[in-house]
């Protein structure tokens, strides 16, 4: 069984990790600073690697109880001990949960800010795991499975995004987002129908609809036989 993040282990931690400088008011006007800091950076990219506000983004978000049916559907298709990739790691919160419950975790991520806070929290807990930087290469292989909770909103190219996660694991774990109105600047409207379609024409194990518009899709990264791709298309269709 997997523990989603508590939320109070959450904010004591960041509290500590930043001491003086922590501002809980930041975790709740998180969305909003964050877009301020984007129009003085100019652009996504120089954000993410150096946004310190982005913690508390991160904190306030791994507080809720959103991705615990996603760490649900992981470990009953995916049990302990199994290898794992977290992609877009950030701090690193459901990977640290995957750690205490008996997986080997890998982290994936862009040096920043948050990655440094991720370093930081596995030393506190007693914890040791890799945490590669992609600036330095692509994503590692030889994984189980590769997953990426609310990430790949964020990033240029969805297509390019799945394609490496195929490459490092048999099978892939991903949440897609229907756009809704007021959304934040920072995350890209994605072609879900397409995507869900490229990965209908895998191996499509698990589709849940949750929260009104994450689409939580687990598939194998092979391309699938006509059959196979029916009943794929068949779990597209299934609430």
């Amino acid at each position: 069984m997997v523990t989603p993040p508590d939320p109070d282990r959450e904010l004591a931690e960041l509290a500590a990790y930043l001491g003086d400088a922590f501002d809980e008011r930041l975790l709740f006007g998180h969305v909003a600073a964050l877009e301020r800091e984007l129009a003085t950076v100019g652009d996504e990219a120089s954000l993410y690697r150096t946004s310190q506000i982005y913690l508390y983004d991160l904190t306030a978000f791994a507080m809720t109880a959103t991705k615990g049916p996603y760490l649900e559907l992981l470990a009953r298709h995916c049990p302990p001990p199994a290898r794992v990739l977290d992609v877009g790691c950030g701090i690193g919160s459901d990977g640290l949960a995957l750690l205490e419950a008996g997986y080997e975790v890998h982290f994936a991520d862009f040096a920043n800010p948050s990655t440094r806070y991720l370093c930081w929290r596995l030393e506190r807990r007693g914890l040791r795991a890799p945490v590669h930087d992609l600036d330095r290469g692509p994503l590692p292989a030889g994984f189980d499975l590769a997953y990426a909770f609310d990430v790949i909103e964020h990033v240029p190219d969805p297509y390019a995004f799945l394609g490496a996660m195929e490459r490092s694991a048999r099978r892939v774990l991903v949440n897609l987002l229907e756009p809704e109105p007021g959304d934040t600047a920072l995350h890209h409207e994605l072609p879900v129908r397409a995507l869900l379609g490229r990965c209908a024409r895998r191996r499509l194990l698990r589709h849940r609809r949750l929260h009104g518009r994450s689409h939580l899709v687990l598939y194998d990264g092979r391309p699938a036989g006509r059959a196979r791709r029916l009943r794929s298309r068949l779990e597209l269709l299934r609430p």
